[in-house]
């Protein structure tokens, strides 16, 4: 079964070990990367598989400052790490299937999640339309990566 669960930032030992596939950190970063960022502006959440920790991201409550595509209703989901010993299982789209009715529950006034991926991720693509988010068909040329997909999906 797949949950998800705020991270206290104390107790990162629990997703320390996460890692994604080398060829795939360009995208999605780091745990510890994820770790460093503001407290003040991006959330951390774990990926749980029963109680096990088995991926992360983060959730920028500002995604709209530097994103203007966004609304300021919108939350940004970003690095996005799910752990290389379960990829490719499912619980990549269940995750992010989940986040349309996890997100309002700590987030109550944002409408949308919104987010941006690479062009050449084509599995993560392909995760996020499975689980529900829809291509805008607009384009971020700004990826540290190269060219980026807009996405959201609605939250209920």
């Amino acid at each position: 079964m797949i949950t998800l669960r705020p991270l206290d930032r104390n107790d990162a030992d629990q997703v320390a070990d996460l890692r994604v596939r080398p060829d795939q950190e360009q995208f999605a970063g780091t745990v510890a990367e994820a770790l460093s960022e503001p407290a003040e502006r991006f959330d951390l959440h774990m990926i749980l598989k029963d109680a096990d920790p088995i991926g992360i991201f983060k959730i920028d409550r500002q995604y709209a400052l530097d994103y203007p595509f966004a609304a300021a209703s919108d939350l940004g989901l970003r690095a996005v790490i799910m752990d290389h010993r379960v990829q490719g299982q499912g619980y990549g789209t269940a995750a992010m299937a989940a986040l349309k009715t996890y997100l309002p529950t700590r987030y109550p006034d944002a409408t949308n999640v919104v987010l941006t991926v690479n062009f050449r991720n084509r599995v993560a693509v392909h995760v996020y339309r499975q689980a529900g988010f829809v291509d805008t068909g607009e384009v971020w040329p700004h990826g540290q990566a190269g060219p980026q997909h807009i996405m959201k999906a609605a939250l209920a």
